[in-house]
């Protein structure tokens, strides 16, 4: 029903609400008509008979959207009330004040016409408790969320039709302005122009943004911002400016429009939170409409990289920046079942662990690999292909360092230039001032002297790096040759650790592509390198496993055993002869003594008491354990790993050693760690 004859007795005796809401804090700035129509409607509950002392105002959502629920205070008081049974009435003067959702709008209706609540707006009255009154509420609510759509639609037409005409003004980012013909143009601050340069040319060479942010700190240069008004200021550097700064193509001279889109949170759905979007996915992308800072290639290049350095462990499709970790292949290795990126374990041991389908699917661990193993036979190979390419480092990293080193002092004398400009007119301005007006002088005054120490301190610190980046004026022919010779020198620095772990992971990747990994036996891992270029190296691991049975030549490494134990010979040299064949323990890399005395007492083969003695002038393995008051199986150990090279006597069966001073001194620094190797 449309009229008043809907109200009843029943309605009076309850209280009339009357809901004013506008849709942004700006339109109830300047919408004051539509606020006087909707406070008006207090008057028209009036005249329908409810006594004023029982007409309340709820006008909490000013300034809040129609679309949602979320942080309506005021439409969520209206609900309590009516689901309490107080109101008689909520008026409004249409239904898009009260929602402009259909699920909210018919939650509404339905609580309504079950406490006999009437909704009344500037056409009518209205009972959602009857099929007339409902049946007009619904299409009602449904015609205000369509028009809520075709004003957005509308309106993001036109501004995407502007966009595509690149006609359309959008906020330009620093190192450009608008001259007075609406123009383009780069800032006329030269300073803000190079050091924008030097960002871009500084990321080339780090590679990171933590590694520009260090570079600037290091030589205290500021990059330039833009305050809420738009001007120019100097700040240190943040990563988070400097890769809004890398990240945005208007300094590749490209217009763009809709690189972003808004998302609901996984946490709450009802709040959006923006995503950038890839490259191929904009709405506008016109090239060549700017001056540009660096070329479209570039900036792709760029984006790349950063891609390359975000270590997205959700989906595991980047490599990520060389970090602190022992794993030398953290980003670059691959599962070869599944073919996602696998991930490093340090707990009981470096391990390489596919787990990307377990967090997904819940599926079972796709491979585990140890890391030493795999990681030693990818810098055998590494090695190989690096001795066969021809080097000649040593002009370009001169180059290199004497263009740094320019940029470096101009982008100070720049800095040094603006600071004194500030003094200077920190100067003018307290000459020009009223020396009577002390509150404005004093003022003037401390602002010229904080300019003057700032200028001060900036000198100081450029006449010092200065100093340090003075290129040197010679080269030496030591030093070319020690340059000419460094790929040969790379392998011992490696080897006495006197590179850090990020130093090795670059290194590997200036050749190395990805490694893939896979298990093609219980005992070996099929490695696939792939180099820069597209060439690829496949190569087998050995690994250890849980137990004798899972090794692949199991059965017959233990038939040579059984067949040489027969034969009387000695358990050591069992375990070196067929070590050199390719025999191994299951839990280690060499064949243990351990596992050839296992093996012989499995099948009742006992060693008996040997008449040959070791000879004259010489110690066997628990006789050299016994002088020096150290297990025998750590010497065992040493000789099955290469870390000593000793002669086995073939009538004995036994190692062994010189019986002089000088061994047992050998051996005690090999303890020590004061040498790698021994050989006898």
């Amino acid at each position: 029903m449309l009229s008043s004859e809907c109200i009843q007795a029943s309605h009076l005796e309850r209280q009339a609400l009357i809901y004013v809401r506008q849709s942004t804090p700006q339109q109830a700035i300047s919408n004051q008509e539509s606020l006087r129509l909707q406070y008006a409607l207090k008057q028209r509950a009036i005249e329908c008979g409810w006594p004023a002392e029982r007409v309340e105002i709820i006008d909490a959502d000013v300034g809040m959207t129609g679309t949602t629920t979320e942080g309506r205070t005021g439409f969520k008081e209206l609900v309590s009330r009516v689901s309490l049974g107080q109101a008689g009435i909520v008026f409004a003067y249409d239904v898009t004040r009260l929602a402009r959702n259909c699920s909210d709008w018919y939650q509404l209706l339905d609580l309504c016409g079950f406490r006999q609540c009437l909704i009344g707006d500037h056409d009518g009255i209205y009972d959602p408790g009857l099929i007339n009154g409902r049946l007009l509420l619904g299409l009602k609510g449904q015609i205000s969320e369509l028009e809520l759509h075709t004003i957005r639609a509308r309106l993001n037409s036109g501004l995407l039709n502007k966009a595509q005409r690149g006609e359309l003004v959008v906020a330009l980012p620093v190192g450009y302005e608008r001259d007075e013909l609406g123009r383009i143009v780069k800032q006329a601050d030269q300073e803000t122009q190079s050091r924008i340069e030097l960002i871009f040319s500084t990321f080339l060479q780090e590679k990171s943004l933590g590694g520009v942010v260090r570079y600037f700190n290091r030589r205290k240069l500021l990059i330039p911002r833009r305050n809420y008004n738009s001007d120019i200021i100097w700040k240190p550097p943040t990563c988070s400016a400097i890769s809004s700064l890398l990240r945005n193509p208007t300094y590749a001279g490209a217009y763009t429009y809709g690189r972003t889109r808004h998302v609901p949170q996984d946490a709450a759905p009802h709040k959006r939170r923006k995503r950038p979007l890839e490259i191929n996915e904009w709405k506008v992308l016109l090239q060549d409409r700017y001056p540009a800072y660096i070329s479209w290639n570039t900036f792709l290049k760029i984006q790349a990289m950063l891609r390359d350095n975000h270590a997205e462990y959700d989906r595991k499709q980047s490599r990520g920046i060389p970090r602190q970790g022992p794993a030398l292949l953290q980003g670059i290795v691959y599962c070869g079942q599944c073919g996602h990126q696998m991930t490093v374990q340090y707990r009981q041991g470096t391990k390489y662990i596919c787990n990307y389908l377990y967090h997904q699917r819940r599926h079972p661990v796709c491979l585990r690999a140890p890391a030493l193993p795999v990681e030693q036979q990818i810098i055998g190979s590494f090695w190989e292909v690096l001795a066969s390419a021809e080097l000649d480092l040593l002009a370009k990293a001169e180059r290199l360092r004497q263009t740094e080193a320019k940029e470096v002092i101009k982008a100070a004398d720049q800095q040094l230039q603006r600071l004194r400009y500030q003094a200077q007119l920190a100067e003018r301005q307290y000459r020009k001032s009223d020396p009577d007006n002390r509150l404005v002088a004093a003022e003037l005054e401390r602002r010229w002297e904080l300019s003057l120490r700032e200028l001060k301190a900036a000198e100081e610190s450029a006449q010092r790096d200065a100093r340090l980046c003075i290129p040197t004026s010679e080269i030496t022919p030591e030093i070319r040759a020690a340059w000419t010779h460094a790929g040969a020198a790379l392998p011992e620095m490696w080897a006495k650790n006197r590179l850090t772990p990020q130093q090795k992971k670059s290194l590997l990747r200036s050749l190395i592509d990805k490694v893939v990994v896979q298990r093609s036996t219980p005992g070996t891992l099929q490695v696939r390198i792939v180099w820069k270029g597209g060439d690829f190296s496949n190569v087998d691991v050995p690994v250890t496993v849980a137990s004798l049975s899972q090794l692949p030549f199991a059965r017959e490494m233990e038939d040579e055993i059984v067949r040489l134990a027969k034969q009387g010979k000695h358990d050591e040299w069992i375990a070196y002869k067929l070590q050199r064949r390719g025999y191994r323990s299951p839990q280690e890399t060499y064949l243990s003594v351990n596992t050839v005395a296992a093996i012989r007492l499995r099948h009742n083969i006992f060693r008996t008491t040997r008449t040959c003695c070791t000879p004259v002038g010489s110690l066997n393995v628990l006789q050299l354990a016994r002088r020096l008051r150290i297990p025998a199986s750590w010497i065992h150990i040493q000789i099955q790993r290469d870390t000593i090279i000793v002669p086995i006597d073939e009538e004995s069966g036994r190692f062994i050693f010189p019986d002089t001073l000088a061994t047992l001194e050998k051996i005690r620094k090999l303890q020590n760690g004061e040498v790698k190797e021994l050989h006898f």
